[in-house]
């Protein structure tokens, strides 16, 4: 059958396609995600990895589930961020800005891994043998079982993985592989989307526990399709300014285990280092005695950090004043100074306000509020906020101080960290314990107009 070209539009985030150019997507209702594509019709596609055998409807109580045997790769803060091990026949996708170190994480851990005994197939489709080589010297890497292969076509990856089975493999990275039956570019929606569902059935149908390394755009997000996060078991995401030493890898999404967790590595000349207490590192160039600064016990997935939040409030000399948070949500911080306006008559309008959570971290948590608001009205009234104080809390827009979820293991940390004094909301007074209480000085504030006048007045 004769072949012939068009061009159709494929959306980014849904993957539909539809025949010419709309503002927004028919399907998902998304503005601007449609690019142009070549499709080639009449050409046969098909998946080349089939499932090893065909499968059979099976009653929920026949099936057998057993104990599903996980792979430990000794690096402690990978297992626990994955739910206790690598899943046999998983697929993982692995994102993060260019060169935070993503590369830098799969060889150490394809080292601990083949150290093991295990066949680790390495695809470094974006450099040859050679440049990953130099790479692996430079961390110490030098096992027998660490297999390099510097390709980009699906056919030649594939002919591959038949030849050696590998127990694990790793792709860097999915946008640059290829199928030569789909004349769109490598890194396109329906090669990223072809590809990615190849590699889903050649770790399902052979076992092979699986790892995509994931551009990600301008937005901050994974390129490619959005079909591809959905296609995959698990999603880590590296986070963190390149100027600073400190990584952070948080589980956007997992299968085998809980999701928002959070793994901290520092960055050095011999890799990613594992960093046990992410608490002692993120304070400890903290000044104490600072106006405009606040320590709070935040939660990332299991794990309980303290975290230091700085505020800057200076007279404007616009007439629109600016409103700057990084780490934490812009949204947020202007309703946090609407009621610290609305509640204290803070003349908030006339001022510029910057809030920056230290350290690099990206804080979603609504328990930092009370701690962001005292930091702003801190640097407002030029006032110093105890230095062994810690403060935890929601704020509504009624000014109200809301309870946190899982507020021992808060003041546990902090107690930890040898602070001597924590301010709480008072409804989650009722569930500490009493060997607690004994331990450290608990204040419970209902709403801010309490907490202000504690701390600041």
């Amino acid at each position: 059958m004769a072949t012939k070209q068009k061009t159709v539009w494929y959306c980014s985030e849904c993957g539909h396609k539809q025949p010419k150019w709309s503002g927004q997507c028919t399907q998902c209702l998304k503005w601007n995600t449609l690019h142009e594509e070549t499709e080639v019709t009449g050409a046969v596609r098909r998946f080349d990895a089939q499932p090893v055998a065909p499968s059979r409807p099976m009653r929920v109580k026949e099936v057998s589930l057993g104990e599903t045997p996980r792979i430990l790769t000794h690096i402690q803060e990978i297992d626990r961020l994955v739910g206790g091990g690598i899943v046999p026949g998983s697929l993982t996708l692995v994102g993060g800005d260019p060169g935070i170190g993503k590369s830098t994480l799969m060889l150490q851990l394809s080292n601990s891994l083949a150290k093991q005994g295990l066949t680790v197939l390495y695809v470094c489709g974006e450099e040859s043998v050679e440049q990953t080589t130099m790479r692996a010297q430079r961390l110490g890497i030098d096992s027998d079982n660490l297999l390099l292969l510097s390709e980009t076509n699906f056919a030649h990856i594939k002919a591959q993985i038949d030849q050696i089975q590998p127990d694990i493999l790793i792709v860097d990275s999915i946008q640059i592989v290829y199928k030569h039956e789909i004349t769109s570019a490598p890194g396109s929606v329906s090669q990223v989307r072809e590809t990615a569902t190849e590699f889903m059935h050649i770790a399902k149908g052979h076992g092979i526990a699986t790892f995509l390394i994931g551009h990600v755009t301008k937005s901050g997000e994974i390129a490619g399709p959005r079909v591809l996060e959905h296609l995959v078991d698990t999603v880590l995401y590296f986070e963190g300014d390149k100027q600073h030493n400190y990584r952070m890898i948080r589980v956007i999404k997992n299968r085998f285990g809980p999701t928002d967790e959070i793994a901290v590595f520092q960055m050095n000349s011999a890799g990613l280092t594992e960093v046990p207490n992410p608490s002692q590192i993120f304070l400890e160039e903290r000044r104490k005695q600072m106006i405009g600064s606040t320590i709070i016990p935040t939660l990332e997935g299991s794990r309980t950090i303290l975290i230091e939040t700085q505020a800057l409030v200076t007279d404007t000399v616009f007439s629109t004043p600016s409103r700057r948070g990084t780490g934490l949500d812009p949204n947020r911080l202007a309703l946090l100074l609407a009621v610290l306006e609305k509640r204290m008559g803070y003349q908030l309008h006339r001022c510029d306000v910057f809030v920056s959570i230290a350290g690099g971290m990206r804080i979603v948590e609504p328990g930092i509020d009370l701690g962001v608001l005292i930091a702003v009205a801190s640097s407002m009234r030029n006032r110093i906020i105890d230095a062994d104080t810690a403060i935890v809390g929601e704020v509504g827009l009624g000014g109200e101080i809301r309870s946190v979820s899982r507020v021992e293991s808060r003041i546990k940390e902090v107690i930890q960290m040898g602070f001597r004094c924590c301010i709480l909301p008072k409804r989650n007074l009722k569930g500490v314990s009493e060997e607690l209480r004994q331990k450290i000085k608990l204040i419970g504030v209902e709403v801010v107009d309490e907490a202000v006048d504690l701390l600041i007045n």
